[in-house]
């Protein structure tokens, strides 16, 4: 049975830091929510956290958006991720799993969580990690685990096994959804969805790829045997 975008059930949640970009993808009635992260701000040129997260804000209210803490103190990621909790009711705080030191930043997300905040637990990579995480969040409260598939594939590692060991686990807090992070391709969005995975982050540029989804790949060959042709004879490529 060929793919459709139709029939997905994941969540669909852009991932980028282009305040025109993430506005665009917000109307878009496909993407379910926004994610963002220091690392892409970096990217994109952000130099006023804050402000940015705040303008971010301004134009998406419907839908909900992850913030990151970046401080690698435990107490101040407290601090920081109850700050960005009260920028709006959409709002996720995302924590990683650990500091750079490797310590766990369960009671952070303990904290967080039992105070109402909605948190995302961010940069995990096995099932383990996921079943420490899954004993300090608050059942009564929203909260999402990402799981960097995209990164465990990068190892060479398959991690469609992880991920359905991780939907699982998961099972047990109705509130909690997991998300497939870091996709590498628009194929990795129909293995989340197989796998019954909540939500898929992926940036702007995967998610246009949407458009080919149940394309002929006759018609497509033809596409690219002609984008081949038309490259070399714009170069002024010859042979003598």
């Amino acid at each position: 049975m060929e793919p459709t975008r139709e029939s997905l059930k994941v969540k669909l949640f852009a991932d980028g830091a282009d305040l025109a970009g993430m506005i665009e993808m917000a109307s878009n009635p496909y993407i379910s929510g926004l994610t963002t992260n220091p690392t892409l701000m970096k990217k994109a040129g952000i130099t006023d956290y804050v402000k940015f997260a705040k303008d971010v804000l301004k134009e998406i209210q419907s839908k909900p958006i992850s913030f990151e803490v970046f401080s690698d103190d435990l107490d101040e990621m407290k601090v920081q991720g109850e700050k960005i909790a009260s920028w709006g009711d959409n709002v996720y705080v995302k924590v990683p799993i650990t500091n750079t030191l490797g310590e766990s930043t369960n009671s952070v997300v303990r904290y967080l969580s039992s105070n109402g905040v909605k948190v995302n637990v961010t940069a995990l990579m096995t099932n383990e990690q996921v079943s420490h995480v899954l004993e300090v969040l608050n059942p009564e409260v929203a909260s999402c685990v990402s799981v960097f598939a995209g990164r465990i594939a990068d190892t060479g590692r398959d991690p469609m096994p992880i991920i359905k060991e991780c939907v699982k686990t998961l099972t047990i807090n109705p509130k909690s959804e997991l998300i497939w992070a870091s996709p590498r391709e628009l194929l990795n969005v129909f293995q989340a969805d197989a796998l019954g995975c909540h939500i898929i982050t992926a940036t702007n540029d995967l998610l246009s790829k949407l458009v080919l989804v149940g394309k002929d790949l006759s018609s497509y060959s033809l596409e690219t045997v002609q984008m081949f042709f038309n490259d070399a004879k714009s170069s002024n490529f010859n042979i003598e």
